[in-house]
């Protein structure tokens, strides 16, 4: 049987999972402050890198000389086994999107379990990616594919490469105090979709198939993609940051602007919009959609002035768009408010999605 336990420092405090006689992190992001040390050993003495690792920034930054930065994005599917090609276009291209840019270029990296792979599998999956390239303008220009020993299920990997005019880059460290702070769609989008796919066996007395099946296509509609959503917030007004939250859900990337951008935040909980399936699949599994993977949303800040501007041309385009709160102080921390007064904004070690996956 696994146990938490949690070990604290003079300065920090992490959680780990006790299997055995040993102690290992839960499944999920490495705790942020054990990134951050990590990456405080990495020493970048090569001028053309403008933006390097950091909590909370979505890319990296590269000046390769012309008018346009290059930006350079990879990551991983892991939670999803359906749709993962689909799932590493749009994910990996909403990063380079939340910077200010467009997506070009997509090189993937799959491996297959011995076993269990068929020809059907890997060309669905390989179609899933040419698919997603084709809608977002992105050529598929590299990668590799292997038969991987020991493995349970496909696991993808993206690498996406981008470009934005100099004078276009967004950063997520971006965010100043007195921002409005907006967020497109509505929360745990890629959530909703995944647990619709991965335990619809087991939804069947929740929902009909209609909702059912509304639920599994909020990967399609709403949607899990940003690009449209950060071009059209670019092109409305001046953009202070932007992120793309995806593990530990639309609290975690509030979090990680707060931290980038060394500021705080007060969220209003009754304007955060959230779909009727989100919450009626969250209530069931017991889950906190504040903490459930997040793609589809992004947290856009600019100055009030230009904030109905934003919305003004997002909800034109027929993407929800809501206002949701504010920069503050560094030091007033990162809150939530409600009807019972303002609080801690919660802080998830794991996304709320490993309770069920897992």
């Amino acid at each position: 049987m696994s146990n938490r336990i949690e070990i604290k420092t003079e300065n920090l405090s992490y959680c780990f999972v006790i299997s055995g006689n040993r102690l290992k992190y839960p499944v999920g992001k490495l705790p942020s402050k054990v990134l951050a040390g990590l990456l405080d050993r990495n020493v970048i003495n090569d001028k053309r890198v403008i933006v390097g690792p950091a909590i909370g920034e979505d890319a990296a930054v590269i000046d390769t000389g012309g008018p346009h930065y290059l930006i350079a994005k990879t990551d991983p599917i892991t939670f999803a086994t359906d749709r993962i090609g689909w799932y590493a276009v749009n994910i990996n291209a909403n990063d380079i999107a939340a910077m200010g840019g467009r997506p070009q270029w997509f090189l993937a990296t799959l491996l297959l379990p011995e076993t269990r792979t068929g020809q059907g599998d890997v060309e669905r999956i390989f179609e899933d990616i040419l698919e997603s390239c084709r809608n977002l303008g992105i050529s598929l220009i590299g990668g590799h594919t292997e038969i991987t020993h020991d493995l349970k299920r496909p696991i993808l990997v993206g690498q996406m490469l981008g470009e934005v005019k100099k004078d276009k880059l967004v950063r997520t460290s971006g965010a100043q105090v007195g921002d409005v702070l907006i967020i497109t769609k509505g929360i745990a989008v890629e959530g909703t979709a995944i647990i619709a796919r991965e335990k619809a066996g087991d939804l069947k007395t929740l929902f009909d198939e209609e909702r059912l099946t509304r639920a599994q296509n909020f990967l399609y509609e709403p949607g899990i993609s940003v690009l449209k959503d950060a071009l059209i917030a670019a092109e409305a007004a001046e953009i202070h940051s932007m992120h793309d939250p995806t593990e530990g859900g639309v609290a975690t990337g509030l979090h990680e602007i707060a931290s980038a951008s060394k500021v705080g935040l007060v969220i209003d909980l009754k304007a955060l919009p959230i779909f009727s399936e989100t919450r009626q699949l969250c209530d069931h599994f017991g889950l906190d959609p504040l903490g459930l993977i997040a793609s589809g949303a992004l947290l856009i800040t600019c100055k009030p002035a230009a904030a109905n501007r934003v919305l003004t041309r997002l909800q034109a385009e027929g993407i929800n768009a809501i206002a949701i709160g504010r920069i503050v102080q560094e030091q007033k921390g990162t809150k939530i408010q409600d009807a019972t007064g303002i609080r801690d904004l919660p802080i998830y070690e794991q996304d709320e999605v490993t309770k069920i996956l897992s």
